[in-house]
């Protein structure tokens, strides 16, 4: 069982915290880790690309001269795709380029990159992060405590003043325990985390 230091807001060590095998000590998964973030970022493509074909623009209707005798090449139409005005060539339409992850593999992709996080020391608990206004002077100086400039922030559901505190400091993303996603893991340097958020992460995914 991996267990970390468990620091306050001033950067301090005030004990530690053993950490469940079952979803900060598995086997990482590198594929299905691959996985989760190219579907990540498939799933937020718009796919809204459209051109028209030759079929769909407008005009074109009569032959633009006879077939033989002019000398120019034969041609049935002005909107053929080698004119100006044409249609395009295979041209690109609406499509879903979204795929799904079972519910067992994003959860073994969340669990493989969590411990990824843990491995490489990259996993920071905060004994807890209790704000009485949103400041976001209250939130740059723990991460100047802690030595940490891009990371990702995982807040207790109702933790609104710590929430907006981070809001405006660039490199900082703050989540949930139900948003907390593969590739915001993997895009930010660390994962800030509370005890009890820990627990909460223990208590869904183990």
């Amino acid at each position: 069982m991996a267990n970390v230091s468990v620091y306050n807001i001033e950067g301090k060590e005030v004990g530690k915290i053993d950490l469940s095998d079952a979803v900060f000590g598995v086997e990482v998964n590198e594929h299905l880790v691959h996985m989760a973030v190219v579907s990540r970022l498939a799933n937020n493509r718009q796919g809204t690309q459209k051109a028209k074909t030759r079929s769909e623009v407008s005009g074109g209707g009569r032959k633009p001269w006879r077939q033989k005798g002019t000398g120019h090449a034969r041609q049935g139409s002005t909107r053929a795709p080698q004119w100006t005005g044409g249609g395009v060539v295979f041209a690109p339409v609406p499509r879903d380029y979204s795929f799904k992850m079972n519910k067992r593999e994003k959860r073994a992709a969340l669990k493989s990159a969590l411990t990824s996080r843990v491995e490489e020391n990259k996993f920071i608990v905060i004994d807890e992060i209790n704000f009485e206004e949103a400041k976001t002077k209250n939130f740059a100086n723990i991460l100047k405590s802690l030595d940490v400039s891009k990371a990702l922030v995982v807040l207790e559901d109702d933790n609104k003043n710590a929430e907006l505190s981070a809001r405006n400091i660039a490199d900082v993303k703050t989540a949930k325990t139900n948003t907390i996603n593969v590739y915001d893991i993997l895009k930010y340097n660390t994962v800030i985390t509370t005890k009890a958020v820990v627990a909460k992460i223990e208590e869904v995914y183990a």
